[in-house]
Parts: C-alpha cells; structure tokens; sequence
C-alpha cells in the first residue's frame, strides 16, 4: 500500500509541470492538489498508523484541503495574465475573475461552517480554528479589490494559523467526543 501511494505520488509530480502535458496546462492542478492535499495525504497517514484504511479521517481532511486549495487558486488568479500567455490552462482562468473571488471565497470561508458545525455536535474546542475569520476576511477584501501580489503567501499563512488551532482543537477536546 506505502510503495502504491508512493509511486502514484511521484508520477504526480512528474505530470504537474511537464512541458505540453503537465497537469497545469490542462486545468487540472486545482483538483489535484485538492485531492493529494487532502484526502490522499489523511488516508495514507492514516494507513500508516493503523495499518487499514477507513473512510472517517475523510472529515478531518476537508477545511484544511479547501484553505489549501485557497493557496493555489489564489495563486493562479493572480497569475491570469501570465498563464495565459505562457499557454497554461488554471481553473481561474477558464471561469475568470468574478467567478474566481467566489470560489476564493467558498475555499477559505466553507471550513468555518465545517468547524462551527463540528463544534456544535462534538467539542466546544473546535472553535479554536475561528480565531482565523478576521484574517480571513481581510483576504477576502483584498480578492475584492483584485489586489493579488501578496494573496497567495497571505492564504499561506492563513492555512498554517488554521490548521495549528485546528490541531489545538483536536488536541483539547475531551476524550471520547470527537467523530471516530
């Protein structure tokens, strides 16, 4: 199972920036780093640890895969222009700019909901990670206002103060009340 995932993992990397077929000039980066950066890299820590796989580590996974993807869609809505004139396909080129503070914004404000509703139902601990929101709304104003230099390393940023409270959360809740 290790050499599998290992071996899916290096041809992932190879394809994401081969000239002519690498996976940035198809438009399919976004969901590849969804996927690796989520639930792929939880089930293989998962696996590791305990020896099989289980479809529950899945919840853990999805706010820190969305803030993730955030990093790189904002990456690449700063970037248009240039992509495009390099002959790179992204997501935020295809559905343009609008389209693109939406999705930013559904990336970095959805595990929000998924933490407010983990905390109702399990532990009050799993607020930790909203401590986050004024940062998050502050990106969200810059989006707006299409001021991208500094969008990417500032989404970054967010998604490391994310997950350290989110692992704060798991790590004060009382044993017994977290989702199996």
């Amino acid at each position: 199972l290790i050499c599998s995932i290992g071996n899916m993992l290096t041809i992932v990397v190879f394809f994401w920036s081969s000239i002519g077929i690498g996976f940035k000039y198809f438009a399919l980066g976004d969901i590849i780093i969804l996927i690796t950066f989520g639930p792929l890299a939880v089930m293989f820590a998962y696996a590791v640890q305990v020896g099989y796989l289980a479809i529950s580590p899945l919840l853990y996974a999805i706010p820190l895969a969305l803030n993730t993807e955030a990093i790189l869609h904002s990456n690449n809505t700063r970037d248009m222009e240039s992509d495009k004139q390099a002959g790179i396909v992204t997501f935020a080129i295809i559905i343009g700019p609008t389209l693109s503070y939406i999705v930013y914004n559904l990336l970095i404000f959805i595990p929000y909901i998924i933490f407010s509703i983990l905390a109702t139902h399990y532990t009050i601990s799993l607020t930790l990670p909203l401590l986050t929101v004024p940062l998050a709304f502050s990106l969200e104003r810059q989006f707006r206002s299409q001021h991208y230099a500094k969008i990417p390393q500032k989404t970054a940023k967010l998604n490391f103060l994310l997950g350290l409270f989110y692992v704060f959360g798991i790590l004060l809740a009382p044993p017994g009340t977290l989702p199996n």
